[in-house]
């Protein structure tokens, strides 16, 4: 949907310098911008880039407002970032397209809200529960029971096993799996046995699960992930792990079974959270870490064992110091073995 930048700037409440009416049709970078492109000065970085650019209107910070060069219409802001990402909605406003596809299959007593739409060769099980304006896509399957909240999205091909509950405004990405049985198994016997998993996978409000990754169901008690937390591609969540509200995991990053992650934490990509560790409120973990203790309240951790990122950061210097030192231990024992 096109805006004027006087319609971006009242959308934002943001404070605009130069011509109102023009234009804006798309979003971009400020290199490949032309007239009817909205695009945003990020930070100082850019600023070359900004001069040059041909931008219909940009996004800048109250510093950058008066910047000699660069595009005349500028929307000032506090965080052109956010800004953007205010606006990018109402630019292109999601597809709206509601309905029961025939293809669907719907499980006795199965209760659906009003403006659903169910895409081709979903299953819905008995007594799967679909609040207002959900949106299933193509090849979902939701066992048994399962439930869905207002406003929640899942993509093609996700699976909710029995057990699994959505809060309102979910987004599910497809290929995600939740509430599949737990890696669980009596051990030191002629063969693994499976230890049945009976308890349920509960995400809260606003929770985002990215494609690929799974999120598994309890053994006796629910997995459970909390409100407004995000889960980025290729994640795994195992069975009776805890996370808080508002915690970013990236992709690649392991949970392990009854792990219990407080609120606000950062764990970053390909990192491993040991089983019933506890991760203190903001805490966070840095990429490919490994933790195998608890951690505290707003502590950085990184490395393997994961420790306190400054002491991670003075370690790894010290082994590279080490290198060179061996070098010269080398050197001395050489000469001395020649004489």
């Amino acid at each position: 949907m096109p805006l004027t930048a006087r319609a971006a700037a009242e959308l934002v409440g943001g404070r605009l310098v130069g011509e109102g009416d023009r234009m804006l049709t798309a979003v971009g970078s400020l290199e490949g911008a032309d007239g009817e492109t909205l695009s945003l000065l990020a930070s100082g970085r850019y600023l070359a880039a900004f001069r040059s650019s041909r931008a219909g209107a940009v996004f800048v910070r109250a510093a950058d407002a008066e910047a000699p060069a660069g595009p005349p219409v500028r929307i000032v802001v506090e965080d052109p970032q956010a800004a953007m990402a205010r606006v990018l909605p109402t630019m292109f406003p999601a597809a709206s397209a509601r309905g029961i596809h025939p293809t669907a299959r719907l499980g006795p007593g199965a209760r659906l809200g009003g403006a659903v739409s169910i895409g081709p060769y979903t299953v819905l099980g008995a007594d799967v529960i679909l609040g207002e304006r959900v949106s299933l896509g193509a090849g979902v399957v939701l066992e048994d029971g399962v439930s869905v909240g207002d406003d929640s999205e899942l993509g093609a091909h996700v699976v909710c096993y029995r057990g699994t509950r959505l809060g309102s405004r979910c987004v599910i990405k497809p290929g995600a799996v939740l509430g599949g049985p737990g890696f669980g198994y009596l051990a030191g016997r002629r063969a693994p046995e499976r230890i049945p998993h009976v308890g349920g996978c509960v995400l809260g409000d606003a929770v985002e699960v990215g494609s690929n990754s799974c999120v598994d169901r309890g053994s006796i008690e629910d997995t459970v992930i909390g409100a407004g937390s995000k889960l980025d591609n290729v994640v795994h969540v195992g069975h009776n792990a805890r996370l808080g509200a508002r915690c970013l995991v990236m992709g690649g990053a392991v949970i392990a079974g009854s792990a219990d992650i407080g609120d606000d934490v950062v764990i970053a990509g390909h990192a491993a959270v040991g089983g019933h560790f506890r991760v203190g409120h903001r805490a966070r973990i840095g990429a490919k870490s490994g933790v195998i203790s608890a951690v505290g309240d707003d502590t950085d951790v990184s490395g393997f064992p994961a420790r306190p990122h400054r002491e991670f950061l003075r370690a790894q210097a010290a082994l590279y110091r080490l290198a060179r030192i061996v070098d010269r231990l080398e050197q001395l024992v050489d000469d001395g073995g020649g004489r």
